[in-house]
């Protein structure tokens, strides 16, 4: 299955998320037949990293958005712990500071987008500015609504300079997230992430649903387009997710570069010192012996 063709957001479609099935797993019916397939994705995504920061040409934006509970800790942790740390960095956009708040939304995503050869991913985004500041309505409607605009011109920069962006909403049921918050509650490993604002949030579910189908519509565009990612299925979301990553890697036709430096030079230089190595090895144990 294509998984691009199969949750992309066509520029200019209507999105309906309730029309969306978040318990989808296409052809995979449970963990233990994916697990194969994850694995390799995952490996794919390693080698293919590995390619992008050597090459230094392009780099890579991931972009993951969801209600609470959605998963996005979740896919970071199980997909992109294996690449190198060198060449990988997450950034999280939290409450704006004051020093934020006072300069345009977008001055501080821009300072975290990707470098050539990195990949960049981003645990919420500059898409905070038109769903929390929408839901809440800590702005008017004619400052956040002309925000859309100002983001497909930012991601358009950031294509035009050589940056591949995916963006991946990580579409999840109520109830899916009411058995998540549950778990928060009875696992002490997971306490630390229950916050007051879980239920309240919750219950503004249809705000932030209606906030992320216009988002959706307004900023997928073939430069940087968004995918809706069934994730009631924590396994089947990172299958998708690697699948639809590595895929677009490939796509960036990454390639080792040439050396910078003369190859037979340098041997002639190695055999050299190998063989100044050997002859004081030599000298020492005979020293030693004599």
């Amino acid at each position: 299955m294509d998984f691009r063709k199969k949750f992309v957001v066509a520029p200019g479609e209507k999105v309906r998320l309730a029309k969306i099935d978040p318990a989808y797993t296409g052809d995979y019916d449970s963990h233990e037949k994916a697990a194969p397939e994850l694995g390799k994705q995952v490996e794919r995504m390693d080698r293919l990293q590995y390619l992008l920061y050597a090459d230094a040409g392009q780099s890579l934006l991931i972009v993951l958005q969801g209600l609470d509970a959605g998963g996005k800790d979740g896919v970071i942790r199980h997909l992109f712990t294996g690449m190198n740390p060198q060449g990988t960095f997450v950034s999280c956009f939290k409450e704006p500071s004051k020093i934020e708040i006072a300069h345009d939304f977008l001055w501080r995503i821009h300072a975290c987008a990707p470098g050539k050869g990195e990949v960049a991913i981003f645990n919420r985004s500059h898409y905070e500015d038109v769903l929390v500041v929408r839901v809440h309505k800590l702005v008017q409607r004619a400052v956040w609504s002309k925000r859309y605009e100002l983001i497909n011109d930012f991601e358009r920069t950031l294509a035009e300079n050589g940056t591949r962006i995916l963006k991946f909403y990580l579409h999840i049921s109520p109830e899916e997230q009411l058995a998540r918050f549950k778990q928060r509650l009875d696992d002490p490993a997971r306490r630390w992430k229950i916050s007051e604002s879980d239920y309240s949030e919750r219950e503004l579910w249809p705000q932030y649903v209606e906030a992320y189908e216009e988002a959706l519509e307004e900023t997928s565009t073939k430069r940087a387009p968004w995918f809706v990612i069934p994730a009631n299925h924590k396994w089947f979301r990172d299958l998708a997710i690697s699948t639809i990553v590595a895929d677009a890697m490939d796509d960036m036709g990454l390639e080792l570069p040439a050396p910078r430096v003369d190859l037979a030079d340098i041997r002639n230089k190695f055999h050299a010192a190998e063989r100044e190595e050997k002859k004081s090895e030599k000298k020492a144990r005979r020293a030693k012996s004599g």
